[in-house]
């Protein structure tokens, strides 16, 4: 054999090798990816002939069917069902011909099966001639919890949003949203129906595809004197709850022509009121002035270790960023102090302050997924609760549940009508929020509220955000009360 004959062969059997090599990594490694790209026309056909793994509310061996796939009759298609979508919306998302959210997405290649961990349990079915079948994902949502979190906001005829979490775990309880939609109208096969209802949704202006629990960001108000309160006992600028603070009927901010008030134009106490008393019938001088002498760098840090500020929180699903911003503007950062100017929380942020109380301030990471499971029973994955951040002391802690229960508990406190501690005996420690939203009408304010119960061995942390509220002890505290009485059993 002549040398160019030679060489030709050498370079035919080398890329003879290269694409072995090629096909075989990309079996191995790549199937999975390459099976889940938007344009793979028989991954988008095949996706309806196989049982898509089911959502469960509720820990494994129990909790209630919030999504699953049933066939069609007459077909050997299967169409996705949410069997109470509207309550459950806004954690299920919806699974359509040609897009998901919600967990849905999330949690995609598990329930679609494609998940690596999934290989040996789909060679098993292949093998034995069983159909494929996705993995069953339980989530940490109470169904009871999340059935009164629904209601109680559908029944508010505002946009709203609540979030319940179990401050030891970070286990997300109920997340709930209103307006809602309807899942089961986007599981339809038929694409020039699917883009109807999509458009519909889209242009209702109560934007029920939005997840407020998550994904929409609010002033907090008032509710974020449990921050302002924990950075001043944590710098040692306040030295208990019932150390005086100054607390004048107006306050003039430094550099410029506006006073700060309180709700009424009201006197807070003498004006030199104990902190605790200042809290409990929420005196925006007080931690107005209380702002000014933190300054805003203290009230950043211990805000961001609060969960505020993170762009990167997932539960798994997406959350909007929680913003404190940074200031140097003395009379800005009075008002950043009782939750105003530019201060944002999702209702997600508002539970996550009060857990952070509750867990004598651990804050744990919150997380909606407790537990994957292969068809064949076997657990893929399960959640380890982790801690996200420690914002404040024990001792801190200890001294801001003081107060919180003193809103609730004490006659003066201002959500004490609403949120005292004859729920069947249990003892609520809360703080309200009445936020101004930048529409000059006090009927249009944000109505907040953060509380956890029962007060000194917590197993709830509630969250409620009313867009036009008003008060928050009327219209918000009362869903949390709700919720609270469904998770504990009480009433």
């Amino acid at each position: 054999m002549n040398r160019a004959l030679l060489r030709l062969s050498l370079a035919c059997l080398a890329m003879f090798v290269l694409l072995l090599l090629n096909v075989n990594y990309v079996q191995a490694f790549e199937a999975g990816t390459l099976a889940s790209k938007a344009g793979n026309a028989r991954t988008f056909d095949q996706q309806f002939q196989y049982q898509r793994g089911a959502i469960v509310a509720g820990i494994a061996g129990g909790g209630v069917k919030i999504a699953e796939s049933r066939l069609i009759k007459g077909t050997n298609e299967y169409q996705r069902y949410y069997p109470d979508g509207p309550a459950y919306a806004p954690v299920t998302g919806y699974d359509s011909i040609y897009s998901a959210t919600g967990i849905e997405a999330a949690e995609d290649k598990q329930l679609a099966g494609t998940d690596p961990r999934l290989a040996v349990h789909n060679l098993i079915g292949l093998l034995t001639g069983k159909p494929k079948q996705g993995a069953t994902v339980y989530l940490t949502i109470n169904p009871k919890a999340q059935q009164a979190a629904y209601q109680a906001l559908k029944a508010s005829g505002h946009p709203a949003a609540a979030v319940a979490i179990d401050p030891s775990t970070g286990a997300i309880l109920a997340l709930a949203s209103y307006p809602t939609f309807n899942p089961n109208a986007y599981a339809t096969l038929d694409g020039n129906r699917l883009k109807r209802i999509d458009n519909a949704y889209l242009r209702d202006p109560g934007q029920p595809l939005l997840n407020r629990a998550t994904m929409a960001t609010f002033p907090p108000g008032s509710s974020f004197k449990v921050v302002t309160s924990s950075t001043a006992f944590s710098t040692g600028k306040v030295a208990n709850p019932q150390t005086a603070v100054p607390a004048p009927t107006s306050l003039p901010l430094p550099g410029s022509t506006v006073s700060l008030i309180n709700d009424g134009n009201e006197a807070c106490g003498n004006g030199h009121p104990q902190l605790i008393y200042a809290f409990t019938i929420s005196c925006n001088t007080a931690f107005g002035d209380l702002g000014i002498r933190l300054g805003n760098p203290a009230l950043h840090k211990y805000a961001t270790a609060f969960g505020m500020n993170s762009p990167n929180l997932t539960i798994p699903l997406p959350v909007a960023q929680s913003n404190y911003p940074v200031l140097t503007d003395r009379a800005q950062t009075a008002l950043s102090a009782i939750g105003q100017f530019d201060d944002t929380v999702t209702p997600l942020q508002e539970a996550m302050f009060a857990a952070t109380i509750a867990n004598n301030g651990t804050l744990m990471k919150p997380y909606l997924v407790q537990q994957v499971q292969a068809p064949d029973l076997n657990p893929i994955q399960t959640a380890s609760p982790a801690p996200l951040s420690h914002p404040v002391s024990p001792q801190v802690a200890g001294y801001v549940r003081q107060m919180m229960v003193q809103v609730t508990n004490n006659q003066a406190g201002t959500a004490y009508a609403t949120a005292n501690q004859n729920v069947a005996g249990v003892l609520i420690a809360g703080k309200t929020g009445t936020a101004q939203n930048g529409i000059n009408n006090t009927n249009l304010n944000d109505a907040v509220f953060t509380c956890f119960a029962p007060a000194y061995s917590p197993r709830i942390a509630v969250g409620v955000i009313v867009k036009g509220g008003g008060f928050g002890a009327d219209a918000a505290a009362p869903i949390a009360v709700k919720i609270i009485q469904a998770y504990l059993g009480v009433k």
